[in-house]
């Protein structure tokens, strides 16, 4: 007798348990719809509304390019955190491609007193605020963003190979206070190095970045980012950044730059 008492009693127990947690599954997924609900009717009338987002970017820059990938928290309405990684080249406005005529046809072209290649990388973080919703699935939604971070300065030192007057022998030569050799005054450069040399030998130097910037997102469809971006950059580094002999080496660099942005929202 004991033994069915206590087997309808765990039978009750677990029917009740059964009843509540189906209540609550019940309860939740109504909230669920409501919400969605909520955003579609936000959707309709243009607004974006996400959780998280994820963007893939190339971008131009007065001085170079790059490429982007950025995370996205939503925070409210109209306010979202954004986290960046950024990868790209600077280039000196004097640099010049010349053709050796010692080098031939098939000789690389180098760059008249280049001395290192500029490569960045940048982590970054922002805030996105918007500006004006879409007005309606076909309309354009405009955000400002603002933020800034820590900036990476990778030098690899720019390679020609060059032939040695005597022997004829070809080498690769790196800039070592070799002026002559690199503002060519006695015909001895026939080209560039290959791309690959010289990354062993990269220097790092730190720094930091700050930006401002327009987006504005035409993608039809709220849950797909379709945006262009155009903004401003200014970085600065702890030393001097040499590129080109005959130009002033800059420790703080000033550019403007236009992006396209794709990705999704969740």
């Amino acid at each position: 007798m004991k033994k069915i008492v206590f087997a309808l009693l765990c039978t009750m127990v677990i029917t009740l348990g059964y009843s509540q947690g189906k209540d609550i599954r019940q309860q939740k997924k109504e909230e669920k719809k409501e919400k969605l609900r909520e955003m579609m009717m936000q959707e309709e009338q243009g607004a974006i509304i996400y959780q998280k987002q994820t963007i893939f970017g190339v971008k131009l820059n007065t001085d170079g390019y790059g490429a982007f990938l950025e995370f996205a928290r939503f925070k409210t309405a109209r306010k979202s955190n954004l986290f960046s990684l950024e990868l790209g080249e600077r280039k000196s406005s004097k640099e010049e491609k010349i053709t050796s005529a010692q080098g031939g046809y098939l000789s690389n072209p180098y760059i008249f007193g280049k001395i290192n290649n500029f490569y960045y990388a940048k982590l970054g973080y922002a805030q996105q605020r918007l500006i004006g919703n879409k007005g309606n699935k076909n309309g354009v939604a405009v955000s400002a963003i603002y933020g800034g971070g820590f900036s990476a300065a990778l030098l690899k030192p720019y390679y020609l190979k060059v032939a040695d007057p005597n022997s004829n022998e070809v080498t690769d030569v790196k800039y070592n206070n070799n002026d002559d050799v690199f503002l060519d005054n006695q015909n001895l450069v026939l080209g560039a190095a290959g791309f690959g040399k010289g990354f062993g030998e990269m220097k790092f130097t730190p720094g930091a970045f700050v930006k401002t910037a327009m987006r504005f997102d035409y993608g039809r469809y709220n849950e797909l980012v379709s945006a262009i971006e155009v903004g401003l950059h200014v970085e600065v580094y702890s030393k001097k950044i040499p590129m080109m002999l005959l130009n002033k080496d800059k420790q703080l660099f000033f550019n403007a730059y236009a992006a396209i942005a794709f990705g999704r929202r969740k």
